[in-house]
């Protein structure tokens, strides 16, 4: 029997694997984003610790092979194209993943297959008869189905009678074991409502799942070992990504980053992922990923992103338009962590001018410049101002990174008001017949820019860009200010929207 062993130093984060039939929008990116936050914070806080960070993608299913068929090209090389641009836009991101995994890896389908014959005490076979829904690739109860007049309200199409024979995977059996280690925080839920959700989920009974499809209804994915006629099903498939990609079962080096710290997803695959496989986990004798971070859904003009609606919105707009931390700050910020949140182009814009433009990007500027004006470039050798980061901490410990970045810009706006309160541009009139009031300028550029760059420090996991621009300005003791304007003002879509 395998064994696994916890290093203490090592720290893995995970992210959802999303299924590759079609592009990336805005919602989809908050997995990245958090995971990314994360993995900085952890990075900087405790740079003798070993992070990995794993993202991924789903190749396989009917909805995949369809599309493949409509296009008249393979599965596998549709996938590819799709994959390729997931691959552009995380790197775009500038995502710190450090792990990469698809299903359709030749190591991921054997780690399948020995999970498979690992489950087998708890595989069962049996025949099958419900609604099926090719889009959402899942059954649906009697109930559900007639609760919507027969038609899927996600995809307006009609659900499928289907009657196959399947293996089960015996979930119901591990209802206590799950609820025990939510409650005892062997796995804790954020936020804490997602967690109720589960456990009243438990409470009202977990039943047996199917984890196979027959060959002639599924034939894009992994087989099922010792039966070519069924092919294994997502739950089976996709999850157990977590553990191949970092090396499970074949090689050691995964024993030293599983359990998880850190799992991220979205609430509509929450119960997949604190029921379905904590029970596999417990099945295959692992431990469970010590939290999951559920984020909510991103709404746009307060209506549920969709293409029939025709509001998705592309991440690559935003970022080509405006910048990436730009992208990162909205995101990060005007979006909850742990809820749902609301985009619309002029709230977005609005957030960029008033508060990266003018409370960050023009602070920068107005700091640096009188630096220069009054004091050559130099920056006075003063104490360093050393405010009160605990809360800050305490949000990010809590996964609340959306508060944590409110802290920080509580300290932006403060040191705003700082300068409009001491009024340095008075104090260098004055400076220039008394000593005293030389020395009074000198301590407040240097109590600004110091402050300038424990903001910088704090901003680091979220604006990468704009912390290290902020240190390079200001980091040497000599301001180091360039023509290139920070944050310039854009007035794209409101004027386009107005217009």
């Amino acid at each position: 029997m395998l064994k696994y062993s916890v290093m203490g130093k090592n720290l893995y984060i995970t992210t959802a694997i999303p299924y590759m039939n079609a592009q990336l929008h805005i919602g989809n990116t908050l997995d990245y984003l958090h995971a990314d936050i994360w993995t900085r914070y952890q990075k900087q806080t405790q740079p003798d610790r070993l992070v990995r960070f794993s993202i991924g993608t789903d190749d396989h299913g009917n909805k995949i092979a369809a599309k493949a068929k409509e296009l008249n090209v393979a599965p596998k090389e549709y996938t590819d194209g799709l994959y390729e641009k997931f691959i552009n836009l995380i790197k775009k991101m500038d995502i710190q993943y450090t792990d990469s995994v698809r299903t359709t890896d030749e190591h991921h389908e054997q780690s399948v297959q020995y999970i498979w014959k690992r489950l087998q005490p708890y595989i069962y076979k049996d025949k099958y008869e419900g609604w099926y829904c090719v889009g959402h690739e899942a059954f649906f109860t009697e109930k559900e189905v007639t609760a919507t007049n027969g038609i899927c309200p996600d995809h307006q199409t009609p659900y499928d009678k289907l009657s196959e024979e399947n293996y089960y995977f015996k979930l119901s059996q591990f209802s206590s074991q799950i609820k025990e280690a939510i409650e005892n925080k062997k796995m804790v839920i954020e936020p804490e409502f997602r967690q109720k959700e589960i456990l009243n989920l438990i409470d009202s009974g977990l039943k047996d799942v199917s984890i196979s499809r027959p060959k002639k209804s599924l034939s894009w994915g992994v087989p099922v070992p010792d039966d070519p006629d069924q092919v294994i099903y997502v739950w089976i498939d996709a999850l157990p990504n977590y553990l191949s990609v970092i090396g499970y079962p074949d090689k050691e080096v995964w024993q030293d980053f599983w359990p998880a710290d850190v799992q991220v997803l979205g609430k509509d695959i929450l119960r997949f992922h604190a029921a379905i496989w904590p029970a596999i986990l417990i099945a295959l004798e692992l431990p469970l990923p010590k939290r999951l971070l559920v984020h909510g859904f991103i709404n746009v003009d307060s209506k549920k992103i969709s293409k029939t609606v025709g509001n998705v919105v592309d991440p690559n707009e935003i970022i080509d338009t405006y910048g990436l931390d730009a992208f990162r700050y909205f995101f990060s910020r005007h979006i909850p962590t742990l809820d749902d949140g609301d985009f619309t182009w002029e709230v977005f814009e609005s957030a960029y001018n008033n508060e990266l433009a003018n409370e960050l990007g023009n602070l920068i500027q107005r700091v640096g410049s009188m630096i220069n004006r009054y004091q050559s470039g130099v920056i006075g050798d003063h104490p360093k101002p050393e405010h009160d980061i605990k809360q800050y901490r305490d949000y990010m410990n809590e996964l609340k990174f959306n508060r944590a970045l409110d802290e920080v810009w509580n300290m932006v706006r403060e040191l705003n008001v700082y300068i409009e309160n001491v009024k340095p541009w008075q104090v260098a009139k004055e400076a220039e017949q008394s000593p005293e009031e030389k020395e009074h300028l000198d301590q407040i550029l240097a109590y600004a820019s110091g402050s300038l760059l424990q903001i910088a420090d704090l901003l680091t996991p979220f604006l990468p860009s704009t912390a290290k621009t902020i240190n390079e300005v200001f980091g040497s003791g000599l301001v180091k200010l360039t023509d290139t304007v920070l944050f310039p003002k854009i007035h794209n879509h409101t004027e386009s929207t107005n217009k």
